[in-house]
């Protein structure tokens, strides 16, 4: 089983707001569009990793079947979310688990299936989505490293613990896996792809 943490505690400083509450086109917030595009690709269990006190992200996991962890101290870094929502989906079962970010809404539930199936199929410890040979989010870890994550240094992040192990990408057609959103700016920028695309469906 191979089931999706959602990191969301991050502070959102540099947006001003919180990301996890921005919303898509069609009114939907990022993790409530994420989470339901997961389900979409077929992940039956999943986490999301959110801010103390942030009780408006958790009624929107909620509402999307989704299943909303704590990090009581995300000021540590990213790794720290990461831990926290390991050590919420680990057990014997489970054999992987997919990591992706509330601020990279745009990846698209058949880029999530492709990245499952060859994860299904890999002996690779991580299997990476990437476009145009840039790497991005989703990525999957196999359960033999997630103490390595536990006892990385919180310094390095996960960066370190990716450096020393093979990483197979896996090439999809699907530019939202690098469209992170940080800034009001980069907000602008999605929102304005989001709407070309609805004017081409049209």
């Amino acid at each position: 089983m191979i089931p999706a943490i959602v990191l969301a505690a991050g502070a959102s400083s540099r947006m001003g707001r919180p990301k996890p509450l921005l919303e898509m086109e069609d009114g939907r917030t990022f993790v409530r569009h994420i989470v339901n595009t997961l389900h979409d690709a077929g992940v039956t269990e999943i986490v999301v990793v959110v801010r103390p006190d942030a009780d408006a992200v958790v009624r929107e996991v909620a509402a999307s079947r989704g299943r909303a962890i704590v990090n009581p101290d995300p000021d540590r870094g990213q790794l720290s979310s990461l831990v926290a929502g390991l050590d919420a989906i680990d057990g014997p079962r489970i054999v992987a688990a997919l990591i992706t970010l509330v601020d990279v809404p745009l990846v698209g539930a058949s880029t999530v299936a492709a990245l499952l199936a060859r994860a299904a199929e890999s002996r690779a410890p991580i299997v990476r989505a990437t476009y145009g040979a840039r790497h991005g989010h989703p990525v999957i870890f196999r359960r033999e490293l997630f103490d390595a994550f536990r006892h990385a240094d919180p310094a390095e992040g996960a960066k370190a613990v990716m450096r020393a192990h093979v990483v197979e990408d896996v090439e999809v057609d699907d530019a939202g896996v690098l469209r992170d959103v940080d800034t009001p700016e980069d907000y602008r920028r999605v929102a304005g792809r989001l709407q070309q695309a609805n004017e081409r469906s049209e």
